[in-house]
């Protein structure tokens, strides 16, 4: 099992829930808390704008310039059944690289919505042993919990009426110095 950001015992001790709860419940919301965390962390991955086959040459375009290069293994995902899996790459652009298939019936290139994604081996930090992110997916997911139990997610609006939208962009403000250190520098933008 890999290892995970937060575990299901820590959000149970945090939130002093005993077992009044299955684990199911309280696992779904690690997890949903691991991905939102990895969601602004720095991967080795590249968004798919678009793919192509022809003669089982399959050629992915990336959204911003990719940095993989010829020779390196990717696990393709989300960018449709003849592209997924893990793929050696043979050619490699700025924008683009190529691999061989198996099998698929030639097309020409087709806009992948939402972006699918190329992710490489990643040698840098295992974020599961770091502190900071340890203790910036146990608050998001103590938030995420809560607006989950509570009655209208535990909110008021200005007018002190209740409001289901207790987590917003303030979710990640209020983690952000934790992570700021591992942050990907594309998220950084706009």
């Amino acid at each position: 099992m890999p290892a995970t950001y937060v575990t299901e015992a820590e959000l149970r001790a945090n939130l002093q829930l005993g077992n009044l709860y299955s684990s199911a419940t309280v696992e779904e919301v690690c997890q949903a808390a691991e991905n939102v965390i990895k969601s602004y962390l720095w991967f080795n991955k590249a968004y798919i704008a678009a793919t192509e086959l022809n003669s089982l040459k399959a050629t992915v375009t990336t959204v911003e310039p990719h940095g993989f290069v010829v020779g390196q293994s990717l696990v393709i995902s989300d960018s449709g059944a003849v592209f997924n899996g893990t793929r050696t790459i043979t050619e490699s652009t700025i924008y683009t690289f190529s691999f061989t298939v198996a099998s698929g019936a030639d097309q020409t290139n087709h806009l992948v919505r939402p972006y699918g994604v190329a992710t490489g081996s990643f040698h840098g930090t295992d974020y599961a042993t770091v502190p900071e992110i340890n203790l910036a997916t146990l608050m998001v997911a103590t938030e995420v919990w809560q607006a989950k139990q509570a009655a209208n997610g535990g909110a008021l609006d200005p007018n002190f009426q209740p409001s289901p939208f207790k987590m917003g962009s303030t979710l990640i403000a209020k983690v952000r110095g934790l992570i700021a250190n591992h942050l990907a520098p594309n998220g950084l933008i706009g």
